[in-house]
This record gives C-alpha cells, structure tokens and sequence, in this order.
C-alpha cells in the first residue's frame, strides 16, 4: 500500500511549545475582567511588543475617584515614570495584556477586577496591606514611550536588574550597525560603574537602560540610538552614526539601595541571600533572627555593640512592627533575603536619636551596622484555628499595640489594630455569644484606631473610626465619648456637646465623666473667645481708614502662655476609665479653633448681623 508524503507527514504528532509564564497568567482573564476606555487618543500605527521598554504614567483610582496611588506629582507620586520591558519585567495582569494594545501618546483608563491587578492569586508584585486588592479599580496609564532595546544571547539568572544606585560590573564592547568597531572592554577587570549616578555619566544614557533590563549573567546586544549615546568615561560620542550596538555581558551586580529616597539611609548587600527579592523578604511583622555589629561612622569605625561578642554569640531575635530596634534597622532587615549580609549607613533620626542610645553612642551620631538575616518566621496562620484561639491571638497582638500606644509609637499601634481590623474580616462567630464577643473585639479596636488618629493629630480620621462603632452600635458610651473629645480637638464644640449629653442619656453610670468633659468643653470655647478677643483687640474701635494693630502685646502672649499650660495639665488628667489605649486628644493650633466660634465671637462684640463687603 502506497503512502502519500503528505499523508506520512500528517501522521507525525507534533511537539507542543509550552506556553510561557505570561501566556498562562493570561488564561485567567474572563470577558467583562478588564475593560478599557481611551481618554486621548495616541499618534501612529505601531503598539509595544515583547522586549520593548515601555516608559508610561500611572494613576490608580478607586471606583469613585479616590487616588490609591500615583507616578504622578501632582497626585502625590514622584513625578518618575514607571519603565518596564515587556515580557521581562514583573507586571500586573490587566496591564500586561493592556500595555501592549496601546498607542505611543495615548492616555487610556483600564478598569479592573481584583483579579487582574494585586488581588490576582500568586500575583509576583507586593503592595502594601492598605492597598485596597480585593477592589475593583481604574488605572489611568499614559503612555510616554516604549522602543526596542536588546537582543539577548545567553539567559541570566534569576529576575532581579540592576537600578540606582546599584553597582554593577560588565563587559563592554560596542560596534557600528556597518559593523565598525569602537569600543572593547572584554580582557582585564570588567567596567565598574554605578548605576542611576547620571552626575557622573558613568556610560551613555542609552547603554544604562538597556543594562537596567538585564538579570545577573545575562549577555545580549543593546541597541542605542545616536541621541542616548551620551558622553561618558566608557567612551567618545561618536559623530556621524545613528546607532551604536553595544555587546555586554552583565557580570555582577550589588544591589544598593536607598532606604528613605533621600541618600540618607542606604542599604548595601554584601553577600547573596536564598531566593528571590522582595517576595522571600520578610516585608510583613515577623519573628526575625539577625546578627549585627554596630559602628560610629566616624574615622576610627568604633563599634559599640557586636551580637557575636556582647550577646554571648547568641543572635538578637525581635518581632518587627514593635519598635523594638531602631526604626532604620528594621526597615533594611525588611528588604533582606535569610542568609543576607548587608552594611547600612544610618542617619541619627532613624538610629539612635529616637531610641534608647547605648551609652557608648553620643547624641547625633550617624551609624553604620554590618547585618546578617540569619532567618525569620511568619506569623501563625489563622486558618483552622476555632474562634477562641483566634480570639487569643487577636488579644496579643492588640497587647502589643497597647505597649506601643504607651510609649508613644502611635504609628506604629495603629498599625497593629489596622492588621487585626483586616483580619477580622475572615473571621465568622458561629452563634450569638461569639458574635457578641467578636463585635466588642472589633468596637474596642475601632476605638483604639480613633485614639492613636487623635494622638496623631488627625480628628477627622479619628471621628470616622469612631463612626464605624456608632453606625453598628449608636449607644456605645465609649465611641460617644472618644467622637465627642475629638469633634474638641477639631473645634467642633456643638458636635462634642452633643456628644456627650448623649452620653447621659444611653447610660446613667456615664455621667460623672460626661458631666467632667462638659466642663472640659466649656473651658476651651471660653479659651478660644479670650484669644479672639485679645488677637482682635481695638478692631473695631477705629475710625475708618485706620489701621488697627490685632493682639499685639506682652498681655496677649501672657495670656497665650497661660492657656497653653493649663491645656497641658487638663490633658495630663484625663478619663482613662473610657480609653483602650489614651489619655486625652492633642491640642490644635489657634487658627483650627477660632473659625468654629466665629459667630460666637462677633455676637460678643455686637457684631452678629455685620455684612463683609
């Protein structure tokens, strides 16, 4: 029997390509995930494409116009561009498959299901736990440009490219597109240079963004446009040439990082930790083992504290999030990977200024710490644990917030209340005893929130915490309580006497302590109108076309003096019958109280039906 050649072939099973990590990723998107509106239209035909850079603005928004987060300036952000190459860099699901249909120019609106941006399961970028994840959001992305940039030779290792201010070891050799050459660092050391230091111009602007695309080891032809091949000790600019291919080999890279954006707080990695940055970084409150030794940067390096001398050998192990080592220590242990060894370079208001200071370290001093991660563990997850253990768990963290309220760390309390808050929203009592005790769990960390807002200086924020309690419980003495002393701060006087007469109402036991916040409140409008009167003395007394001097005196600022101590001492005495975590608000600024009585003050001078023209 005669087979034909093309039935033979036919019969030859053919071998499947696997589909990439991006492709895969990209299965899980279901119609009506991602939806996308163009606000400006963008110019020519062509659309990025893998391995291109792409250079775009993003805002992110929440459904009803609240600003999340922002490259942006003016919407809070840096004003710096994200730059990422398609198919290389770690992308967000919706703009992975948004990006590329975009127009150089174009301003496009992308709205997403939590799915298709940091809520996706596996998601390979971390935002914060206040990011709103599981939202769905809108994602306003310019695009500014996108290029081609490399043709890769040999693979790298790992994901992680070089970024300011890293340093970073190359070979370098660069030709003309007719094949002419012009540079070759390929024998000797390879070139060392810093990466982002645009001062020094280390190498051309161009080369310097085709090697920010690269992994460790990696080896690839960058192309680079006459107008990026800048001047630089690398090499001449070369006249006459639209393009120079540069052939680099990436040997190594440092990963540097500046911790605070300012140059101040700068983390350098000495040695390689196990897997990969930032998901295997400790970046969430955990249990962390370090080593450390502690010096002056100063000419002598003096070190004042060594773990593996002053510590019997024996590693320092602290939960982060508690405030219990210096606030830029454990900001930098947060971005190590276990087995790390890292030298950071601390300014003092991130050292030892705000900390307990080793007697050895004088006031002031700038600090260099040699750090290992030798480990950490996560915490205990709640998944399977019964309501009574959960509530167990729930009470220590809260503990450790309380401890930190105490000593003064209201940031860092808040925090902790913040996370339970988030994780209570897992939890589900099974009858009504468990739902009574989860419903007071949840008021009393509301309110605890409200108390560190208010310590804070933030009474706005505090009377919403507050209002969490109230909308589920309207005759929660304490929430009345906590709203009413922070509508005070605000100058909201009506609001606070409100308040607290309400107090009396919903709870006879109550009424000592609203009847001591009445006289309270009774004292700071009285305050408030004799600091009126006395910054408008004489206003109104001259003739018109006089210029009157407003409280301008000794007398005044006697008087000024005098309110503030007794702000300080009636705030020393407050109920703390009624706080989980604080004694009494903050104090505001006069120009916070004056307009609040505004009405009260001009009726005092018999003014109330003036008209201002």
């Amino acid at each position: 029997m005669t087979v034909h050649e093309g039935e033979e072939q036919e019969s030859v099973p053919q071998k499947k390509i696997p589909l990439s990590d991006a492709e895969k990723r990209k299965q899980k998107i279901v119609p009506g995930s991602l939806m996308k509106a163009v606000i400006k239209p963008g110019g020519g035909e062509s659309t990025p494409s893998d391995d291109d850079r792409v250079m775009y603005h993003c805002t992110v928004r929440t459904l009803d116009g609240v600003v999340v987060e922002s490259t942006r300036s003016e919407c809070g952000g840096k004003g710096t561009p994200i730059r990422h190459v398609l198919g290389k860099s770690k992308m967000i699901l919706g703009l992975l498959e948004g990006v590329p249909t975009m127009l150089k120019g174009e301003v496009a609106m992308f709205k997403m299901k939590p799915e298709l941006h940091y809520g996706e399961a596996d998601c390979p970028l971390t935002v914060p736990d206040s990011f709103p994840k599981e939202d769905e959001l809108h994602f306003e992305i310019e695009m500014l440009d996108f290029f081609k940039v490399k043709k890769v030779i040999n693979e790298g290792q790992g994901w992680e490219s070089p970024r300011e201010p890293y340093e970073v070891k190359a070979w370098i050799s660069a030709k003309t597109s007719e094949g002419k050459e012009i540079l070759s660092r390929t024998h000797g050391e390879p070139y060392f240079f810093t990466f982002g230091k645009s001062e020094d111009l280390s190498v051309p602007k161009g080369l310097e963004m085709g090697i920010g695309t690269m992994t460790r080891g990696e080896k690839a032809v960058v192309y680079v446009a006459n107008q990026y091949t800048t001047q630089s000790p690398l090499m001449p600019i070369i006249e006459g040439v639209e393009e120079v291919w540069f052939e680099i080999e990436l040997v190594h890279f440092i990963q540097v990082r500046d911790v605070l954006g300012d140059g101040r707080l700068i983390k350098r990695r000495i040695r390689d930790g196990r897997g990969d940055f930032p998901m295997d970084c400790p970046l969430h409150d955990s249990l962390l083992r370090i080593h450390y030794k502690g010096m002056l940067l100063n000419d002598e390096k003096m070190v004042f504290y060594n773990t593996r001398v002053d510590n019997n050998g024996q590693p320092l192990e602290f939960g982060s999030g508690e405030g219990l080592v210096p606030e830029g220590l454990e900001m930098c242990v947060r971005l190590m990977l276990p087995g790390e060894i890292a030298l950071v370079t601390c300014p003092p208001d991130y050292a030892y200024d705000k900390f307990p200071r080793p007697a050895n370290v004088p006031e002031g001093a700038h600090i260099q710490w040699e750090i290992e991660l030798l480990g950490f563990e996560m915490p205990k997850d709640w998944t399977g644990l019964n309501f009574q253990a959960i509530m167990d768990e729930a009470d220590k963290i809260r503990g450790t917030g309380n401890r930190l309220f105490k000593e003064g760390k209201f940031e860092l309390a808040k925090a902790k209340y913040e996370k339970m808050l988030r994780e209570f929203n897992h939890v589900n009592p099974q009858d009504d005893e468990e739902g009574k005790v989860f419903l007071n769990a949840r008021n009393s960390l509301h309110l605890n929130v409200a108390a560190c807002y208010l310590k804070m200086g933030e009474c706005r924020k505090s009377i919403e915490a507050c209002n969490k309690v109230l909308d589920a419980s309207p005759a929660h003495a304490k929430a009345l309580y906590r709203r009413g002393m922070a509508y005070m701060s605000a100058g909201d006087f009506e609001e606070a006497r409100d308040d607290f007469k309400m107090m009396m109402r919903v709870d006879k036991s109550y009424e000592p302590d609203a009847t001591t916040a009445l006289v309270k409140l009774k004292q700071k409008e009285q305050e408030v109108e004799r600091k009126a009167r006395t910054q408008f003395k004489g206003l109104f007394d001259k003739k018109p076309g006089d210029i009157a001097e407003a409280g301008v005196g000794n007398r005044g600022d006697r008087m000024l003096s005098e309110n503030q101590k007794n702000d300080e001492k009636e705030d020393s005495d407050g109920d703390k019958k009624f706080l989980e975590a604080e004694d009494a608000p903050p104090r505001m600024g006069f120009l916070s109280h004056l307009w609040p009585t505004g009405r009260r003050f001009f009726t005092a001078f018999g003014l109330d039906r003036c008209s201002i023209l």
